[in-house]
């Protein structure tokens, strides 16, 4: 079993993706994250879904693991719960199979800020995209 150690997370304002998802980068190296392979992978994950995805409060996670990339897309649906699609880039490519990936507890770290600034700015009394859009966290 490993040892915690923060991780890099990274995120800025116009890091969006065409939808308005959010990105977020998590790195083990501690430097900048390409996000091309990743950004391929959540728009054919995002297109197997029937969702509105620009009126869609989501956001992704483009994580540099020790060993492999994960990719965790996370949206709010059903008034206030918060779906999950988590892909790993393995040998043979990308898999999201859910018995075998999760996300990590790095991962919840950004769930969690995530979580409060969706109740702040959409699970109110005046909801604001935008508002929730433009909040971000990072630790770096």
């Amino acid at each position: 079993m490993g040892t915690y150690k923060t991780r890099k997370t990274e995120s800025a304002p116009d890091w969006l993706d065409q939808d308005g998802v959010k990105l977020y980068t998590i790195s083990t190296h501690g430097g900048p994250v390409d996000q091309s392979p990743y950004l391929e992978r959540l728009t054919r994950i995002k297109a197997d879904r029937a969702i509105d995805w620009p009126s869609t409060p989501a956001f992704a996670i483009l994580h540099d693991g020790a060993s492999m990339r994960y990719l965790v897309l996370g949206w709010w649906g059903n008034d206030n719960e918060l779906f999950t699609s988590v892909s790993v880039e393995t040998d043979t490519g990308w898999v999201e199979d859910s018995a075998r990936f999760s996300f990590c507890l790095w991962d919840m770290e950004v769930m969690w800020f995530e979580r409060n600034a969706f109740v702040d700015t959409l699970y109110c009394a005046s909801p604001d995209l935008a508002s929730y859009r433009a909040r971000r966290f990072s630790n770096a």
